[in-house]
């Protein structure tokens, strides 16, 4: 997902201050990112082009003597790190929404997410009750190497107790990562035993994966669900084909973009040279006021025949994704089913400084095959940051009648089927929200689904570890006794009960629950096994590719 109005009262001294403060701070940055040995890097985005920053027109030297004047002269205390970030984040502010300033604290979290990896013990966990109970010890990982495994309950770590009032998620998160190579003591209570065992884990590399889901819909289609577009993310996206393919003949592909924030653009490229055959295809182009344009083609040698292609977006769809999404779009190649993309056409470069934080800098937008920037206006930065709730308020996620056009440039297809620009990738095929999803008491209750889907597998373990996923899916039907005793268990945890509603939203809880439990005992495949069953979309996908002539080239000239 604290701004300033830019207001201009020459007599009032005291408001350009900042204003003059902001440009020095920055320019100081921006000659300190300079006079480092090593050349700025892309870390996180899109561009990966390594170029000399311009001379400073600023002087040099003025940032480090305001902030000693700051510290020698002025009259109460200052935190001096404070100041330059809001002095940063201001003078950013003035940009667009996506140019942003890093803290050192942050980037290693930001970083993890897109090089698809980061430092700790390997686990899943969830918080039940007053309890931290392990869901799963990851695979390879370090906590599986030394006998951690799924139903542990952590109640110490480090001689610090973590049951009861003691217990915050996100500080057990910071307890249990560290830095690769350094030892933490963790003490565990297992079923039907009284002691503790302990146990000394080295912490590792842990693998985050952007393709979680990889399956057969049906003996010709396959689905391939991506996350996010990281530095594996290609790797990942063939490994699923090859196996999709090879063991599974698959024919046709379901690629899920949905609720996917984009990331590194190489990577998206890769993917798509995948899905086209033909050489020099261009695939997306990027320029800037001061970045001469860049052209990605596919290279002609994909690996594997993949027929008929549907693309799944939604409003959480954006940058890399809307880059598949387009240039799928705009070559007919496949046709795009959901909801309008977020309209994110920005390029970023991230720049590295000396103290650890960053700068990530818009440097160019991107343009589609067809030669549209799907970036939505950002003149209005609150306009901007409420768009998603005022596609809800003005009913386009339930009405296709009420997308609103940013852009009314036309642009055609390599078919000929006109597309717009501004504000999104808007789909083929419109799939509404369903509303259940907005309704406040399905949130409330779904929040404490994971806790009471581990409960319930800690009761039925045996049962459900004798089950393969394919049969839990097939035959494993919600009672009306268990949801019953979930209603009963929210309510315990502190749900207001709403027996009115809660008859509304029965069979979509009961959905949540089986997905639950499904993802506790498979992970993220089998919580998209269950959720896949009856979602629109993906119906509505498999149907379409398998139509001798999808909608992407039905409209083609001299089609009929």
């Amino acid at each position: 997902m604290n701004y300033n109005e830019n207001i201009a009262h020459p007599k009032k001294l005291n408001i350009w201050l900042p204003l003059l403060f902001s440009l020095v701070l920055v320019a100081g940055m921006l000659i300190g990112t300079k006079m480092q040995n090593n050349p700025p890097t892309v870390a996180a985005i899109e561009v990966s082009k390594k170029e000399d920053l311009p001379p400073s027109t600023l002087g040099q030297g003025k940032l480090e003597e305001l902030i000693r004047y700051i510290e020698a002269r002025y009259v109460d205390d200052v935190n001096k790190d404070e100041l330059v970030k809001e002095a940063i984040d201001n003078i950013l502010f003035q940009l667009d929404p996506h140019s942003n300033y890093i803290s050192a604290e942050q980037l290693k979290s930001v970083n993890e997410q897109l090089e698809g990896s980061f430092d700790g013990i390997g686990i899943e966990f969830v918080v039940v009750e007053d309890t931290v109970m392990v869901v799963a010890a990851l695979a390879g990982g370090p906590a599986e190497a030394v006998g951690i495994r799924s139903g542990d309950k952590i109640v110490e770590i480090e001689d610090s107790l973590t049951v009861g009032n003691n217990i915050d998620y996100e500080g057990i998160l910071d307890k249990l990562r560290g830095e690769s190579g350094s030892k933490i003591k963790i003490g565990v209570r297992r079923s039907n035993e009284t002691k503790l065992n302990y146990f000394t884990i080295t912490r590792g590399k842990i693998p985050v994966k952007s393709v979680e889901v990889a399956y057969m819909l049906d003996t010709e289609t396959g689905y391939v669900k991506i996350n996010r577009f990281s530095a594996k993310t290609y790797e990942e996206f063939m490994n699923a084909l090859e196996d999709l393919v090879d063991n599974h003949d698959m024919k046709h592909l379901v690629l899920d973009l949905r609720q996917n924030p984009g990331g590194y653009l190489q990577e998206a490229v890769n993917i798509l040279s995948q899905l086209f055959d033909r050489k020099d295809l261009l695939l997306v182009y990027t320029e800037g006021k001061n970045v001469s344009r860049s052209e990605y083609k596919s290279t002609g040698r994909n690996f594997y025949k993949i027929e008929n292609i549907a693309v799944l977006t939604d409003e959480g769809s954006a940058s890399a994704s809307e880059i598949i999404a387009g240039a799928i779009q705009d070559h007919d190649r496949g046709v795009i089913i959901g909801r309008r993309t977020f309209g994110k056409g920005l390029v970023q470069e991230q720049y590295r400084l000396r103290d650890g934080s960053a700068i990530r800098l818009t440097v160019a937008r991107y343009y589609t095959p067809s030669g549209r920037c799907i970036q939505k206006p950002y003149e209005s930065r609150e306009a901007y940051d409420e768009d998603v709730a005022d596609r809800i308020h003005n009913g386009e996620l339930y009405d296709e009648s009420k997308i609103e056009i940013e852009d009314t440039t036309r642009y055609l297809t390599t078919g000929g089927r006109v597309v717009y620009g501004g504000g999104g990738i808007q789909p083929d095929i419109f799939v509404p929200l369903d509303s259940f999803l907005l309704n406040t008491y399905f949130i409330r209750l779904n929040q404490q689904v994971p806790a009471f889907a581990f409960r319930y597998l800690e009761a039925n373990r045996n049962a459900l570890e004798k089950t393969t996923l394919e049969e839990f899916v097939q035959n494993f039907a919600v009672s009306d006794n268990l949801l019953t005793s979930f209603h009963d268990f929210a309510v315990r945890q502190g749900v207001k009960r709403n027996d009115r509603q809660w008859k509304q939203i029965r069979k979509e809880i009961g959905q949540s629950l089986k997905a639950g439990i499904a993802r506790h005992v498979w992970s993220e495949k089998g919580h998209q096994l269950v959720m896949n069953q009856e979602d629109p979309a993906v119906k509505k996908a498999m149907k379409v590719v398998k139509e001798e002539q999808p909608i992407s080239l039905k409209n083609k000239p001299g089609k009929k």
